[in-house]
């Protein structure tokens, strides 16, 4: 073995342990070379430099103090003339010599001693060269020699230059002072100054020459003078005063050639700085932002849509009318937004700056720190989304780094993208809302309708005009928002304290007409939805509530309501009710002979009929609303019924479908922040290969939709990608809440392959099954089983969000849409759209009198300034087409009613909060008409379920019988006889809900009234009927054979893919209905068949025992530890 001690040297003794301790103070003098920085600056003349030019205060100062000097020589250069005698001399010595008294000189060569301030600016030599240092030698040197030459001390000097001087040390002076106080000036306003200081300098400079000169003629004084310069350059030229020697002429004609010079340079730069400063915007005055509250709106691009958008969102609220909206967009601002902020209504409110977020000194033009709030929205018609939430991120990290107390509400298009900005006050994700909503749909029809309508600010006044009854119901409900109160200073709730929440509820609504949906306690910052009847209210709650307006803009009328309140206690159960009984009802006394304990059917949400022995002898009884919840037929009859009752007497079919399900969390989740929901899950998840459709595989070899057999209607969603939000689509459809026997198969039709993440979040789910294909193909949507598909829901494509035309992004989703309209008449399609101004253009018909008198009404309603001009197209009102941007405005709105993301989120099941309700439906069948009102249907579900009602989906057909003057008659006409035809048909449907004459023909196209119009002129008038019946025949056969062409082609369609045509009904046509929603409506609204209820049931599992949730979450932790979740960021 080697020595290692004889192989490694020995330190130096520098290195030595005892020398680094104490310190070895020879070596350290031998190899420290002391260095001193800076040394030229120790000159005296750098010195000088320091002092007058490089600091910034002492400079400052130094030039205010020249600038003072020079304006002082100029007030004494005017005290000279005015103590001077113009008349002493002869010829031209007048202007060669002067009176100067003693003092005056003294004064004068003392205040032009300062060129020495010159000599310390650098390089003497580069100094000699410009113009200050020039009129400095001019003005100080003459005052020298005097000094020692005392016989020219009356000598003419023209000091009245050093008002140049004086104009070039204000422009050092005012750059050293925002030097100074770390301020950036505006260019504008040196601009200006240098303008005006020009100016000033030029007419100074004329004044005093033209005096001087005129000495040796006319003897002007300095007031004449200045009169002349004034007159000469604003070219009026009276004459009265003219220069009469030839230096002075010569004078005035070289200052209109300076002026003709500089002048037009100078304004040159100032309309340049102005058009600049148009672009950009200029500031936001610091002042005003101390005085007055504003909000920063930072956007992309801005287009004229979101402006107005938010424009008319934002000043809806009358607490808002004095706030100021600061615009900051990196883009110039067009054309269109420049004429709509030069309105007089918004040229005084808003304030566009062009500028980054990203850059402080914008964030500080736009005063971010003295902010109310900060709404940052993303971009959503860019090809690359996923890019413009990057941007939005950015935006986001620097307003909260510049103003952390800025309140911040931002708009994110990714889910993926979201728990970025987590420290927000308020986030709304794009798609996350997007196909939540799009899922509601598919069960709660028109659920997007609903909720556009309650995040919009309206006063209900639309289509109040209308002479159509569904149109001014419609319209009146629509103006329905979500209001808050605190109860104990409510009007309309301080009364039910200590009630049950269902109690107060109902006699709210019934009273007031207001609708209670949730509340939320003073120790609690989550927010229940319909809490359920077992929910005891507080003085400290927060009630919200759904009216036209808020408590307090309403104003009581007692006496006139008791007597309102007397006369519906008398009749509300109808004449053969006895008093007593409504008197108990009111009071919520327990009646349990009155008291409904039936439970729901599995077959869903119905009402239960009254029993036999009531009919014969009085009209069916509704059980009164407690004002304590009676927990034993609650908790085990109403509330446990929807989810123990497929698992606990399932049918025979039933049972080995029912053993597949579980309930549970998904252990997967394809992106970070999606709020957990139970759900319907499977025992093991599905293998990859068995997600795909139209491929068969080792485990099945179905190859289409058919071949599954599926029990329910399927649910296609045709998106191009799966992306992140698509899981959003899935989680509603499949909540636990939702009976087993009533999911529905969804099927994802894909334009390009899903990825692997995506597939591990799904896989767990039952019956979600995807396929790639496109609408474009009719056999991919043949294969995919649109011909038995209870809705398809199309969702915009996101390389077509972008176009040259704005309003084109949403052609090819139209003309793809229409084409299934037209294909498959019987389909219920939902449509995303980017654009909501394209709706009109859904299911479109051209010759349809009915769509052309819809488009008048909106023509109508946009004048007068409504907001939800488009509400009254019928795909919108039915609930068949949706734009995410009508969304923006839960945003805006959150600005004054900050719960308003929180409840959305709740009723589209996007967020789960223990003991609170979820939105679901039920329908109007013929054994629930005997409830015949509203009010009394919101009694008997609070009685008997404890589910609050919240609105009506209404569905009417639109059928008017064939005349011969409705043949003949144009479009005009149809119009004006409408409104009688119309009345007559609304008071036939309320006397018989379910009649239906099968002998009424659909409503004409226009084009066929014409075609029927052109054949009456070649028949004789007198055969009227015969005419009528041919003509209609007619019409009939080619409507016919139109549908006849269009079925034939997808039957050999289907016949080549091998598929059954069963399941095709080409006759069956939907397209003479028209829905609409009615949102909380009158409590004596008449229920009609088929109405659908919108209803907010209470949380099943807020009652369950505590041994219930460990059985439905042990798949949940079982399948937790054998997998792995997998995120994808």
């Amino acid at each position: 073995m080697v020595d290692l001690e004889s192989e490694v040297p020995p330190l130096p003794p520098r290195y030595r342990f005892r020398d680094l301790l104490l310190g070895d103070q020879g070596w350290q003098n031998d190899d420290r070379v002391q260095i001193e920085f800076y040394m030229n600056e120790n000159t005296f003349k750098e010195r000088l430099k320091l002092f007058f030019i490089k600091n910034q205060r002492s400079s400052l100062r130094i030039r205010l103090f020249n600038f003072s000097l020079k304006l002082l020589s100029c007030l004494l250069y005017i005290i000279r003339v005015l103590l001077d005698d113009p008349t002493q001399g002869y010829a031209w010595s007048p202007i060669i010599w002067v009176n100067r008294s003693l003092p005056l000189w003294g004064l004068q060569v003392m205040y032009n001693l300062n060129i020495l301030f010159f000599l310390s600016k650098g390089n003497i030599w580069e100094q000699i060269l410009r113009i200050p240092f020039l009129l400095e030698i001019i003005n100080a040197v003459p005052f020298i020699i005097t000094i020692f030459w005392p016989a020219l001390r009356n000598l003419f000097i023209p000091v009245f230059l050093n008002c140049w001087l004086a104009k070039h040390a204000l422009e050092n002076m005012i750059n050293d002072l925002h030097r100074a106080i770390q301020r950036t000036q505006s260019a504008m306003f040196n601009q200006v100054l240098i303008l005006i200081s020009t100016l000033l300098c030029l007419i100074f400079t004329c004044i005093c020459g033209i005096q001087h000169l005129e000495r040796a003629g006319n003897k002007l004084t300095l007031f004449d003078s200045l009169y002349f310069c004034i007159v000469t350059f604003s070219t009026v030229g009276f004459g009265d005063v003219t220069p009469k020697i030839w230096p002075s002429k010569l004078l005035v004609v070289i200052m209109i050639c300076v002026a003709l010079v500089v002048l037009p340079i100078q304004f040159e730069q100032l309309a340049y700085l102005w058009m600049e400063r148009q672009k950009s915007g200029g500031n936001y005055s610091r002042h005003r932002a101390q005085t007055e509250k504003h909000v920063v709106l930072c956007v992309s691009s801005l287009k004229i849509d979101l402006l107005m958008d938010f424009l008319n969102e934002f000043y809806a609220h009358p607490r808002l009318q004095d706030y100021y909206v600061v615009i900051l967009c990196p883009t110039e601002m067009d054309a269109q937004v420049r004429r709509v902020l030069q309105i007089p209504m918004w040229s005084q409110r808003v304030i566009y700056l062009q500028g980054s977020a990203l850059k402080d000194q914008d964030l500080l033009r736009a005063k971010m720190d003295d902010a109310e709030a900060c709404f940052i929205l993303s971009s959503r018609c860019e090809v690359d989304r996923t890019a413009a939430d990057h941007q939005t991120i950015l935006r986001a990290w620097a307003v909260k780094d510049f103003a952390p107390n800025c309140p911040l509400y931002v708009q994110i298009l990714k889910p993926e993208n979201k728990f970025h900005i987590k420290f927000a006050d308020h986030v709304v994700c794009e798609e996350e809302f997007k196909y939540a909503m799009l899922a509601l749909n598919c069960i709660c029809p028109a659920t997007s309708t609903l909720i556009t309508l309650l995040v919009h600010t309206s006063r209900g006044q639309e289509g109040q005009q209308s002479p159509e009854q569904w149109q001014k119901m419609y319209g009146r409900c629509s103006g329905n928002e979500v209001y808050h109160i605190n109860l104990e200073e409510s009007t309309f709730f301080a009364e039910y304290e200590g009630k049950s929440f269902t109690y107060a509820s109902f006699h709210a609504h019934k009273k007031f007409g207001v609708c209670l949906i949730g509340v939320r306690r003073e120790d609690n910052k989550n927010i229940l939805l319909n809490p359920g009847p077992r929910y005891t209210m507080s003085s400290t709650d927060i009630c919200f509530y759904i009216n036209i307006t808020k408590e307090e803009n309403s104003a009581f009328k007692k006496q006139e309501e008791n007597r309102k309140n007397n006369e519906s206690k008398a009749c509300y159960h109808g004449p053969s009710r006895l008093p007593v009984h409504s008197i108990i009802a009111s009071m919520g006394t327990v009646a349990i002979d009155l008291q409904d304990t039936g439970c729901r059917s599995s077959s869903g949400p119905t009402l239960a009929l009254p029993s036999e022995g009531s009919k014969g002898g009085r009209r069916p009884s509704i059980a009164p609303v407690l004002e304590v919840a009676d927990s034993s037929s609650l908790q085990t009859c109403d509330l446990l019924s929807d989810q123990s009752e497929d698992e606990i007497t399932p049918s025979d079919d039933e049972t080995s479908a029912g053993s597949e399900y579980a309930k549970g969390y998904p252990p997967y989740s394809p992106y970070i922040g999606s709020s957990p929901t139970f759900c319907h899950l499977l025992h093991e998840k599905v293998p990859f290969c068995c997600l795909r459709l139209d491929k068969g595989c080792q485990h099945n070899y179905y190859e289409d939709a058919k071949a599954y057999g599926f029990k329910n209607k399927l649910i296609i969603v045709a998106a191009e990608t799966a992306g992140n939000g698509l899981y959003n689509f899935i989680v509603p459809l499949r909540a636990y809440y939702r009976p087993k026997k009533e999911l529905n198969p969804i099927v994802l039709l894909l334009d390009n392959p899903p990825d692997m993440h995506f597939l591990d979040a799904i896989c767990w789910f039952p019956m979600v099954y995807y396929m790639v294909g496109s609408i474009d193909n009719l056999d991919d949507l043949l294969r995919c089983g649109v011909t038995f598909a209870a809705n398809m829901v199309v969702v915009d494509k996101e390389s077509t969000m972008s176009a040259e035309e704005d309003y084109m992004a949403d052609a090819k989703t139209i003309v793809n849409v229409q084409t299934l309209f037209r294909l498959f008449s019987s389909l219920s399609i939902i449509t995303e759209l980017t654009h909501p101004a394209n709706m009109r253009f859904m299911q479109f018909r051209a010759k349809d009198c009915y769509s052309l008198a819809l488009s008048k009404l909106e023509k109508k309603e946009r004048e007068k300034g409504s907001n939800l001009a488009f509400m009254f197209r019928l795909p919108f009102a039915a609930g068949r087409v949706f734009s995410i941007s009508m969304l923006d405005t839960l945003l805006y709105q959150s600005f004054v009613k900050d719960y308003m993301i929180s409840i959305t989120r709740l009723l589209l099941g996007l967020d789960t909060t223990p003991g609170s309700g979820f939105l679901c439906s039920m329908k109007i069948t013929e054994d629930d008409l005997w409830i015949r009102t509203y009010a009394r249907l919101y009694q008997k579900l609070c009685s008997s379920s404890g589910d609050i009602p919240i609105g009506i989906y209404r569905t009417e057909s639109q059928k008017l019988t064939t005349s011969e003057s409705q043949i003949s008659i144009s479009v005009e006409e149809w119009e004006d006889t409408k409104d009688t035809k119309e009345q007559i048909n609304y008071r036939s449907n309320h006397r018989n809900s379910t009649s239906s004459d099968q002998s009424d023909h659909p409503l004409l196209r226009r084009k066929s009234m014409q075609w029927a119009r052109r054949l009456s002129r070649k028949v004789p008038k007198h055969s009227g009927k015969t005419a009528e019946k041919i003509s209609q025949q007619r019409m009939n056969l080619y409507r016919r054979s139109e549908r006849q062409e269009l079925a034939e082609l997808v039957k050999n369609r289907m016949k080549h893919l091998g598929l059954s045509t069963a399941g095709y009904d080409e006759m069956n046509d939907h397209q003479n209905t028209l829905s609409y929603i009615l949102i909380n409506p009158s409590p004596d609204t008449r229920l009609e068949l088929n109405d659908v209820v919108y209803l907010i049931r209470p949380d099943p599992l807020a009652y369950v025992p505590n041994t219930a949730p460990s059985r439905k979450n042990s798949f949940c932790n079982t399948v937790g530890q054998d997998t792995r979740e997998e995120t994808q960021l």
